[in-house]
């Protein structure tokens, strides 16, 4: 994509905040959390968005609602003025997520990285309370599938579509210690049909965790680490590190973030970033979220 168009995605959605929202994603999540509150006391607004950085947070996508996600990643800092910071070269995520109840959403996406589609369904197992003797974490569960589409390298070779599939599972455990402060540990497995060699295991085991701290009631601080098991990663890579920044404005939550990892999919951030911080192989990003109600008034 090309800068110009890029601020002007920016800039269209800023007029939009300027306007007067017909839906509101904090009405929409005190909604969703209401009947629930009265009955177990339930902890709201572990954090702003089903998003922390590149990966997902304990938050589900309310009932009836239909979450509409774009995130960029540009090049990498240290390209210099030549690639302009990294703002010459650009991928982006394209994604719908929907809730089917409070409890369970689904989603589908569509990455110009790798050129890769994506399904998931996220179940929450079970809510912190605010009495923390009842329950004193949430915990859900995740599972993706990953299609990625690009050329086949070897094309007179035999190949079969179920080498394009991959899949992750994840265990997310939150708990919301203070109205500013939020702490999730994500156990991850994700899983290759085909590897590209011979000795590279199918299955990598990682564990994430990350955070969040508020700055006001519609900014916060976010941080997300995923450590990758000794034995269970590929050669060379490293492990992801993002921080970002979101702001919730009405309908929307802007995340803004700085990370090692040009992927937006379990698969590609978490097994297959390559870039050091060390280094300075930075990408600056944001993720775009707006929120609409497919529910019956």
């Amino acid at each position: 994509m090309r800068i110009p168009s890029i601020f002007f995605i920016i800039f269209l959605s800023a007029v939009q905040i300027g306007r007067a929202q017909d839906i509101d994603l904090n009405t929409i999540l005190n909604e969703s959390e209401a009947g629930k509150k009265t009955k177990k006391n339930i902890t709201e607004r572990t954090f702003l968005t089903t998003r922390l950085v590149n990966g997902h947070s304990i938050e589900n996508t309310p009932e009836g609602i239909l979450d509409m996600k774009i995130a960029h990643r540009f090049g990498q800092l240290n390209g210099g003025l030549y690639q302009l910071f990294g703002l010459d070269n650009a991928t982006m995520r394209w994604g719908l997520d929907y809730g089917i109840t409070d409890k369970l959403m689904v989603g589908l996406g569509r990455s110009t990285y790798q050129k890769q589609y994506d399904a998931f369904l996220k179940y929450r197992i079970v809510s912190q309370t605010e009495d923390s003797d009842q329950m004193p974490v949430s915990a859900s569960v995740v599972s993706s599938v990953m299609i990625q589409t690009l050329k086949w390298e070897e094309p007179q070779r035999k190949n079969y579509f179920s080498s394009r599939m991959y899949y992750a599972h994840q265990l997310l455990i939150a708990r919301k210690f203070s109205e500013g402060t939020s702490v999730q540990i994500m156990p991850t497995l994700v899983h290759y049909n085909l590897v590209k060699n011979t000795g590279d295991p199918n299955d990598l085991f990682s564990i994430g965790i990350g955070g969040k701290q508020s700055i006001s009631r519609r900014i916060s601080i976010n941080a997300e680490y995923f450590y990758q098991l000794p034995g269970s990663r590929f050669e060379n890579t490293r492990n992801a590190l993002s921080f970002g920044v979101d702001i919730e404005t009405g309908g929307h939550v802007f995340q803004l973030h700085i990370t090692n990892a040009p992927g937006m999919t379990e698969r590609t951030f978490i097994t297959e970033t390559f870039g050091s911080w060390n280094k300075g192989d930075l990408l600056f990003g944001f993720n775009i979220s707006r929120v609409f109600s497919l529910k019956r008034k």
